[in-house]
Parts: C-alpha cells; sequence; structure tokens
C-alpha cells in the first residue's frame, strides 16, 4: 500500500498517494516526480505570471550567500521558535521556503512549496528528508486544518490560505526585513536610500503572540559576496544596469541585516 503524500490534488482536491515516481489521488490525477524529488502541482492557470518564481541566478546567488552562513542566525531563531512552540513530530509547511534553508529541522514532517523549480532544484540536495512541490501560497495543495505551523519567510502574505491550512491553535511564523536591512548597501546603490515600511501586526483570524528583532552586522570581504547578496535581494530586478554597475568594484561591505520575527496563533474555529 502506498504511502500517503502531505499534497492534495490541485484538481479535485483529494489525497496524493506515493506511488514512487509520481503522486496519484483517487481521481487518478497523476502527477509525476521530477529527477530532483519535487512535484509540480502548480495548475497554469493558477498564476499569470511570465516567470514562475526566482529564476536560476537568484537562487543560487542565495544558495551561495545562506551556505556561507551569514544568515545563520536568523535560521537559528526559526528553529528556536519551532522548538518552544511546536512538538517533535509537527507537521510544518514552508510556504515560499525557496532552497530550505530555514527548514533543517530533521524530526518535523516538513512540507516546501515553491514556485520556482530552481529553487526547490536545489532544496532537494539538501538530503533533509522535506516533501517538495511547485505551487502557489494563494492555491496551496495542502488539506484545510493539516498543518501545525507555517512558515511564512520573506514570501508572499496569503494569510486566507495560511489560516486554512492551520489547525485550530497552529502557529504562523512570519519574518520580514525591519527598517534599517541593508542600508548600507542600498546606500551604494541609490542616489536616495529608503528605509523599509513595517506592515501592521493585526491579522485577521490570528493573535500575535511574540514579536522579535534581531540583527547581525554582516561583513562581507570580496565582490562575489557582495554581488550574492545583491542578486538574491529584489532590489536587483528592480535597479537599472547603471545602479547595478555600481557595485562591480566593492570588495568590502559592511551592512546590517535587521529582521522582525512575528508569531501568530490562529484563532480557534475561525473561518
Amino acid at each position: 500500500m502506498p504511502n500517503m503524500s502531505g499534497f492534495i490534488c490541485p484538481v479535485c482536491g483529494g489525497r496524493l498517494a506515493d506511488c514512487g515516481s509520481l503522486l496519484r489521488c483517487e481521481g487518478n490525477h497523476c502527477f509525476d516526480k521530477s529527477k530532483f524529488g519535487y512535484v509540480n502541482l502548480l495548475l497554469s492557470q493558477s498564476s499569470g505570471a511570465k516567470r514562475h518564481g526566482d529564476d536560476r541566478v537568484m537562487v543560487r546567488s542565495r544558495r551561495d550567500f545562506l551556505n556561507a552562513g551569514y544568515y545563520s542566525f536568523l535560521r537559528d531563531e526559526v528553529c528556536a521558535v519551532c522548538s518552544e512552540l511546536l512538538p517533535s513530530d509537527a507537521v510544518i509547511l514552508d510556504a515560499g521556503c525557496g532552497e530550505g534553508y530555514y527548514t533543517a529541522l530533521p524530526s518535523a514532517q516538513v512540507l516546501g512549496v515553491d514556485i520556482s523549480k530552481d529553487a526547490l532544484e536545489y532544496f532537494s540536495k539538501r538530503k533533509c528528508g522535506a516533501e517538495t512541490a511547485v505551487a502557489g501560497v494563494f492555491s496551496l495543495p495542502v488539506a484545510s486544518g493539516e498543518c501545525d505551523c507555517v512558515l511564512n519567510i520573506f514570501s508572499p502574505e496569503a494569510d486566507d490560505e495560511f489560516r486554512r491550512v492551520l489547525k485550530d491553535g497552529g502557529v504562523l511564523i512570519r519574518v520580514i526585513p525591519a527598517e534599517d536591512h541593508l542600508f548600507s548597501l542600498k546606500q551604494l546603490v541609490y542616489d536616495k536610500p529608503y528605509r523599509n515600511e513595517m506592515p501592521e501586526p493585526q491579522l485577521d483570524g490570528f493573535e500575535l503572540v511574540d514579536e522579535r528583532r534581531i540583527s547581525a552586522e554582516l561583513e562581507l570581504a570580496d565582490n562575489a559576496a557582495v554581488l550574492a547578496l545583491f542578486k538574491m535581494t529584489p532590489y536587483y530586478y528592480k535597479t537599472g544596469r547603471a545602479d547595478q554597475q555600481k557595485l562591480d568594484g566593492v570588495d568590502r561591505l559592511v551592512t546590517q541585516a535587521e529582521f522582525c520575527v512575528r508569531v501568530y496563533r490562529k484563532e480557534e474555529h475561525h473561518a
């Protein structure tokens, strides 16, 4: 008898069974696994985007930067929050998971969802046992009330879907850049750098139970690290070539990485 997947069929909503090389629901809708192990559950009509997710340049830059350990303090904080609030066998959905850097939680059942195939390819190489799927966060292939926790780290805020897939009392962990995040990097690129605006903390159907500010001073000692940091951010694709070139000769950068970690609990019986 095949094992059951943590995902549901995007066509009919039935539970998917893991049949080795593919996932199949009782309605006989089948989804092949890629050679990297992820399954594509993104229906063509699910997204109007011309470019589905982060491209290979952004993904590779982010992988190189994160693997160098610059954001390990943030990963440690996320893992600490999970350990404090969740059972060891929790079902955790990493919504907009990227390469899976923040979900190195071997005892938990981790479901990773992202619309970037390039990101999920790198996620598979972490060999952490997570189940991954190409899908959008606004139409999650996850059953209602399935998850103990949703991680929302620098990804779109699909609060209605997060609320749907969480159990009553489940936890939403949201990480957003704080006001002065990477401000020194912005000063090198832009004539008029701006500080980030912080969204209001209130969310319908959730109770804010904790908010933490964490920061670290990053010291980048070569141009490759500086460019990797820049290319993994949305700034890269929103910046003209002339401004991008301002970083070509920068061999050292000291900048503040500053994050706000908000922890919410889903209110019971909230529709």
